[in-house]
């Protein structure tokens, strides 16, 4: 017969575990939020222990061995259910694994390093204080299970969880928000996209067919040509009220320079490929114009002879130039795309102080490209250019954001950001779990910048191209955010802004949805408006 103090102590243990396997995200933050759903795993795991104690009492090993799978299932649980909230995509293990480094020297980089230190120690004492609890769990389960009656129990349960599991996608759709997402499913997932990045091989077919790259240039008459990645400039800041009215005077002040300039925009919405992270993704969609939301694809396309808009542009006369603010450290990729200069965070020029992880503010960036490559002082080479800028300033964390520095030339030496506001700014601390104001906060310094270069310094005739690379990261999105990011053509040539808008572009800085097709559709289109006759 059972006694009442077995029943309830496996109940309370059963309970106990399965908060610790079912919980969701407490969003925008990164702190788990428990939830009244079942866990798939829990009943699994339940399940082998009722069978194996039909044998007897279980051994310490058994106990030991339970006790670390239910820990790692719960870190498991809560890196399926924390990353998609805070990327705002699913977790890909072995490609956001590689990056893990470079975030937490992100976040070690702020001001608030010994925080982040400390945050740390306070992970790993929490971690053995959960493997602690596991543990005392799984002990008063595994002696509940030696009552007969209560064993059958524990069994009948077991099963019902996992068979109504298994027939709920069937039967009852919506009976599977009654379950937790399943660890088993991750692994499995992880596993396959692994097994894809190690083992598919480099069959080159894989990638499909590339555009062909035809025709001339001659509807740009020899102008540059600058495509500005913008960082983390996605569609929220368009869509979400809030966010449009913070950023509205900037956008304005936008508008008003590209309009006194004797220039006009055209902008339209485009896909990305890649959402809250992964930049590289949609670089080389567009310039390929190749399916790049896998990443394995990406890393085939390095290794192959495929054309792109550099390979092309080069073809016909173009001195091209890759402006990376943000590589530091060696980046054999950049063979690939065969630029005539690669720039990186050393080869820049920039000499004042770093800000943050990301060191070069955006518009000291711009000031020495202006200076090097696109000004009268370009040197001998007096070939168009081609320049592919992906920014840092709208990156994650947004923290230190530099001030916008209306003379420009001054950013071009040692001492432009010796001012208080400047030192103030080095000083700003991180917030990961409230990012949303050092966002828009870059999004407005990244608007003023581009207004400033474009009233004073721009070459005259260039073909300016500002392409958001992806969305923020999902704690600024919120959940169920689409992938859509805007593109501006900026310009004074009107026989390409008169293609682009029979193509589906508007006038002005704020396009609507929908968007025109995912980031490598547009390739092809602005080739055809490039090489009109």
């Amino acid at each position: 017969m059972n006694s009442p103090r077995a029943v309830l102590q496996a109940l309370v243990a059963l309970v106990l575990l399965n908060l610790l396997l079912s919980f969701g995200n407490a969003w925008p933050t990164l702190w788990p939020r428990p939830e009244a759903r079942l866990s798939i795993d829990l009943a699994a795991i339940v399940l082998a222990l009722a069978l194996l104690s039909l044998r007897g009492p279980l051994r310490r090993t058994a106990v030991v061995v339970a006790s670390a799978v239910i820990s790692a299932g719960v870190l498991l649980h809560y890196i399926n259910v924390t990353v998609p909230a805070v990327l705002g995509r699913r977790l890909d293990l072995y490609w956001d694994g590689q990056h893990a480094w470079e975030v937490l020297k992100m976040g070690a980089a702020s001001p608030s390093a010994m925080k982040f230190a400390g945050v740390a120690v306070i992970v790993a004492l929490a971690i053995a204080a959960l493997y602690r609890l596991i543990r005392r769990c799984v002990v008063v389960l595994t002696e509940s299970l030696q009552h007969p009656a209560l064993r059958a129990s524990v069994l009948a349960g077991a099963v019902a969880v996992l068979g109504a599991a298994v027939l709920a996608p069937q039967l009852a759709p919506a009976l599977q928000r009654v379950f937790a997402p399943s660890i088993g499913s991750l692994v499995a997932d992880q596993a396959r996209m692994l097994h894809r990045a190690l083992f598919a091989g480099e069959d080159e077919h894989l990638l499909g067919t590339s555009p062909v790259f035809t025709g001339k240039l001659d509807a740009l008459e020899g102008a540059d040509v600058v495509i500005v990645f913008a960082e983390a400039y996605g569609a929220i800041t368009l869509d979400e009220p809030d966010f449009a009215a913070s950023l509205a005077t900037s956008r304005q002040r936008l508008a008003d320079a590209i309009d006194a300039s004797g220039r006009s925009v055209v902008s339209a919405r485009l896909t990305s490929p890649t959402f809250g992270g992964g930049s590289w993704l949609a670089h080389a969609e567009l310039l390929s114009g190749l399916d790049m939301r896998d990443p394995n694809d990406y890393r085939l396309l390095l290794t192959t002879q495929r054309p792109t808009l550099v390979s092309y542009f080069a073809a016909h006369g173009y001195r091209t130039v890759g402006w990376m603010p943000g590589i530091q450290r060696p980046w054999p990729e950049g063979r690939f795309y065969g630029f005539d200069r690669i720039a990186d965070a050393e080869g820049i020029g920039y000499r004042g102080p770093p800000f943050g992880y990301w060191r070069i503010p955006d518009q000291a960036s711009m000031a020495q490209l202006q200076a090097q490559e696109l000004g009268p002082a370009r040197g001998e080479d007096h070939r168009p250019r081609l320049v592919v800028f992906p920014t840092v300033s709208t990156h994650a964390p947004f923290r230190p954001l530099a001030p916008y520095v209306a003379d420009w030339s001054a950013v071009l030496g040692t001492d432009a950001y010796d001012s208080p506001d400047a030192v103030a700014a080095r000083e700003a601390a991180v917030s990961w779990d409230d990012p949303v104001p050092a966002y828009l906060a870059a999004m407005r310094y990244q608007f003023d910048w581009l207004a400033g270069w474009l009233s004073s310094h721009a070459p005259a005739d260039a073909v300016v191209i500002v392409v958001g690379d992806h969305q923020p990261m999902g704690t600024v999105t919120g959940p169920g955010a689409d992938w859509d990011v805007p593109m501006h053509v900026i310009t004074r040539n009107e026989a390409v802004l008169a293609h682009l808008l029979n193509r589906g572009f508007r006038p002005g800085l704020a396009p609507e949805p929908p968007a025109l097709g995912p980031m490598r559709a547009l390739t092809l289109q602005l080739l055809d408006a490039f090489g009109q006759d």
